[in-house]
């Protein structure tokens, strides 16, 4: 019989590799790669909070979990997005609540229009842990897991008619709104004419008639050119855009409980840099490099802030949809989330 012969050390290296190996000294050669879809554009401040997601969970994973950014809706509209969230194809999106109200109506709340009097107000009252516990909590059901938020600015209304300062200036306007019941129902409760206008026809259907007003956030609106044909603005900030940040419940049991933490984590360092950026939109307009305020003068542009008393009108006139809503959402998230603003007010 012949017997082999290992060298000592061989068996010494090898013995030494296996070692080091568990002890968690070498990692492995490839990474986990992940999609995170989301419609907003690359300069956009939601685009940057999200990019800003992916590079803090590489780094705390220590390039364990690389998650690949997909900007202006390269896989697809949001609510594309959330259908394959939800169906698992897509491990992550950032999907606006006008849209996931389709799928958890209870988030329907946030889209509740001039609901909150003021930015500083949203963004203590959204920042409550107990508010987001609560709005998340009805997300696993429907198929997602909600972790954060990103944003895309409040709304404002802008037309080519006539000044807007009360309800009673936008009846009689066509308007092209988000593809949302709560905007639908919004527009027509001001006596309006809402009409669901895909967002890419919105320029021409402005310059040829079809519409006459349409409501984005103001930077869209000059980003978007629509300030080429609409000529009067009127800060309504009516509804915000918030987004959830959604995954998919099988990717998200896939994670260990530390890399589930490593998540949330991050999630708030998104909106953070979401929010900062586009403050700053505002003060520098990308391409533009000037104010919204300074393009608006050199422009023509007349941009409209409503008083107290202006907004209040705004919000009485909201009161039926605010009671449509309230059966959807049931009185005792709709009363808390009413209490928690009031809390915050500032």
């Amino acid at each position: 019989m012949k017997t082999s012969h290992i060298k000592p050390d061989f068996c010494l290296s090898g013995m030494v590799f296996l070692i080091f190996f568990f002890m968690g000294f070498f990692q492995p050669a490839f990474a986990q790669t992940v999609k995170f879809g989301h419609v907003a554009p690359p300069f956009h401040g939601q685009a940057k909070g999200v990019d800003a997601f992916a590079d803090y969970v590489k780094e705390k994973t220590h390039g364990d979990i690389d998650i690949a950014t997909f900007p202006a809706g390269q896989l697809g509209g949001e609510r594309s997005l959330a259908e394959q969230v939800q169906a698992g194809t897509l491990e992550m999106a950032a999907v606006a609540t006008a849209v996931l109200q389709n799928f958890v109506p209870q988030c329907s709340i946030l889209d509740m229009p001039f609901l909150f009097p003021n930015r500083q107000t949203l963004y203590a009252t959204i920042d409550d842990p107990e508010v987001q516990e609560r709005i998340f909590s009805y997300f696993p059901k429907k198929g997602f897991i909600a972790i954060g938020w990103t944003e895309n600015e409040f709304r404002d209304f802008s037309n080519n008619k006539r000044p807007v300062r009360t309800p009673d200036d936008i009846k009689g306007l066509k308007v092209r709104v988000m593809n949302s019941p709560t905007y639908l129902d919004t527009f027509r409760q001001l006596g309006a004419s809402p009409v669901a206008i895909p967002f890419p026809e919105t320029y021409n259907a402005l310059q040829t008639g079809v519409i006459d007003a349409q409501e984005n956030p103001l930077i869209t609106s000059i980003l978007m050119k629509f300030t080429e044909v609409t000529q009067y603005v009127t800060r309504t900030q009516h509804c915000v855009t918030e987004c959830v940040i959604i995954v998919s419940v099988d990717y998200w049991e896939s994670l260990t409980q530390a890399q589930q933490q490593i998540f949330k984590e991050a999630a708030r360092q998104s909106i953070q840099i979401n929010r900062t950026v586009t403050a700053a939109l505002h003060e520098s307009l990308p391409k533009l490099n000037m104010s919204v305020e300074a393009y608006a003068r050199a422009n023509n542009i007349e941009i409209i802030d409503l008083s107290e008393q202006e907004r209040e009108m705004f919000r009485k006139a909201m009161t039926p949809v605010w009671d449509k809503y309230r059966k959807k959402i049931g009185d005792d998230l709709f009363d808390f989330v009413l209490e928690k603003i009031e809390t915050h007010g500032m």
